[in-house]
């Protein structure tokens, strides 16, 4: 017998045998014994084939299941059936590939004959909408569902709410693996083969573990107290944040610490002021909760503070890298940001997004570091460091809203899940994030350089870089007018991504600029994309 559980076939042109390990048998019976095993192979290798293309249920795991079908009466048993189980098929409820319960078990469940099962099986079979796999069972065959509508939107009483949730733009969104370009300066995103899979697949081990020791019980809305310390203890060393423990609260990733800090602080109404260009995604979240948000301009110091408005209650800055043009804050618009915000009795939200990744000038301060009056709220992510699916991030906050925001995490999700937190909290531990960090950013500063020195040289008759000094991501302006979005749909069309600047501006005008993330462009691809750019601009520009 061979690995298959099939005897082996030995075929000699004098003597045909058939081998049963070492015995044989005549001629005679071996032909009949060959034929015999051919044909159970060939049933064999059909069923398994069929099975592996319809990505079959395995039978235990509907153990203790019951298909739920609803028998009214004794009368139509047949068609009752038979109807049901085709409109649970058409509809999707019955998914490809999910194996039915045998007609025996299916007839104990509902009180009628196995035959009336059977007899409705083999017609849907000879629908084609089961498949029967001999020694398997049947199986919902491979159909196009019909899925309807059952209501329209408008006869809703929510419908404007719905409406104007419907109707938010979309920003800064991740392409699918099928829609990705071969050369894309989307940003946002790492180069996830710098990710040091080994180590996280190992802590990730050790997350396992920790959560097969727990009692199974809920976790704690603040985050697991292995992890606040580990953040706590990180950024103070990287960013020198002022913080203990218990002022963490690790959330999905830094945009749920922004809804957090905006549900506790604004009510419809509430002014909120945020940098002019500057995050979409944060505006947007602001006037989700009713909150008019003013845009506020910047300059080549950062944002204009005398220019933030009376009554303001919530101020969104990232004075480490503003994004999205790239600049730091100065320390004197520091200082005057913290007295604006304390005379007006606001919060500040400093959002320090990527500041990991600096590569020129001295290190600066950050704005929490600064603060003596507990009115900074701190935001960080590991989306930038690590990889945007983990949805891992964090803020520390000062006393005044730290247990509201901490009742409004438990009140919208409980916690973050515990097995990232776990894998997060001993990846930091064990040095792996700094690492990682240090790894990244030599690749980074490299591919940076590559693009400025471009922008320098056959691309500086139609672009200007914006002086960054961190992060993965630069501005470059328009020096001459063109067609912005022709040159987009001209690159997509020679597979490289570019993405314009004009929806990043709120209520400033607009400039004419383009967005170039090279957190996730190989360091070798930068020159191929930005050559086939040249030869759009020489056209169009």
């Amino acid at each position: 017998m061979d690995r298959t559980g099939m005897p082996k076939v030995g075929v000699d042109t004098a003597t045909l045998q058939i081998q049963f390990g070492e015995k044989s048998v005549d001629q005679r019976k071996a032909r009949q014994l060959a034929v015999f095993a051919l044909r159970n192979f060939c049933v064999a290798a059909h069923a398994r084939n069929l099975a592996h293309s319809l990505c079959l249920v395995h039978p235990r795991s509907l153990a203790g299941m019951e298909l739920h079908v609803v028998i009214n009466g004794r009368k139509d048993l047949a068609g009752q059936l038979y109807n049901q189980l085709r409109s649970a098929i058409e509809s999707g409820r019955l998914a490809a590939g999910t194996q039915l319960p045998p007609s025996r078990l299916l007839a104990e469940q509902l009180g009628i004959s196995r035959k009336t099962i059977s007899d409705t099986y083999a017609q849907l079979t000879y629908e084609n909408f089961l498949t029967g796999v001999i020694g398997k069972g049947t199986y919902v065959n491979a159909r196009v569902s019909k899925v309807e509508r059952k209501q329209n939107p408008s006869e809703l009483a929510g419908y404007e709410v719905i409406e104007s949730w419907r109707n938010l733009p979309v920003f800064l969104r991740h392409p699918t693996l099928e829609g990705s370009l071969r050369y894309d300066f989307i940003g946002g995103a790492t180069s996830k083969g710098q990710f040091p899979q080994d180590d996280w697949r190992r802590c990730t081990s050790h997350a396992l573990r920790q959560i097969a020791a727990s009692k199974g019980f809920y976790s704690l809305p603040e985050g697991l107290p292995a992890l606040r310390n580990a953040i706590a203890r990180h950024i103070a060393f990287s960013r020198g944040v002022n913080c203990q423990d218990e002022d963490v609260v690790v959330c999905n990733g830094a945009q749920q610490a922004l809804d957090l800090i905006s549900r506790v602080l604004t009510r419809p109404g509430s002014i909120v002021a945020m940098e002019d260009p500057g995050y979409p995604p944060a505006r947007l979240l602001f006037g989700t909760h009713g909150a008019t948000v003013i845009g506020v301009p910047v300059d080549a110091e950062g944002i204009q503070v005398d220019r933030i408005p009376l009554g303001t209650r919530l101020i969104y800055v990232t004075p480490s890298h503003q994004f999205p043009l790239g600049m730091p804050m100065s320390q004197e618009r520091r200082v005057a940001l913290l007295a604006r915000a304390h005379e007006l009795g606001a919060i500040i939200i400093e959002d320090d997004y990527d500041s990991e990744f600096r590569y020129e000038g001295r290190p600066t301060d950050s704005l929490q570091s600064m603060d003596e009056r507990g009115i900074v709220a701190y935001v960080g992510t590991f989306s930038k460091t690590l990889l945007p699916e983990l949805r891992l991030g964090y803020a520390i906050l000062p006393p005044a809203i730290l247990d509201a925001v901490v009742r409004a995490k438990q009140l919208t999700d409980l916690h973050t899940s515990t097995l990232p937190q776990w894998a997060l909290a001993k990846f930091i531990a064990e040095g792996c994030l700094l690492k990682h960090i240090r790894r990244c950013h030599t690749i980074y500063a490299g591919r940076r350089e590559r693009i400025l020195a471009r922008m320098a040289g056959d691309l500086s008759p139609w672009l200007e870089a914006v002086p960054t000094m961190a992060g993965f991501h630069m501005v470059v302006l328009c020096k001459v007018p063109m067609d912005i979005p022709l040159v987009i749909e001209l690159a997509k069309k020679v597979e490289v991504g570019l993405y314009a600047i004009d929806s990043f501006f709120y209520q400033q005008a607009p400039q004419a600029g383009f967005f170039l993330g090279f957190g996730a462009i190989e360091t070798l691809d930068i020159d191929i994309a930005l050559n086939r750019l040249r030869d759009i601009l020489q056209q169009v520009a």
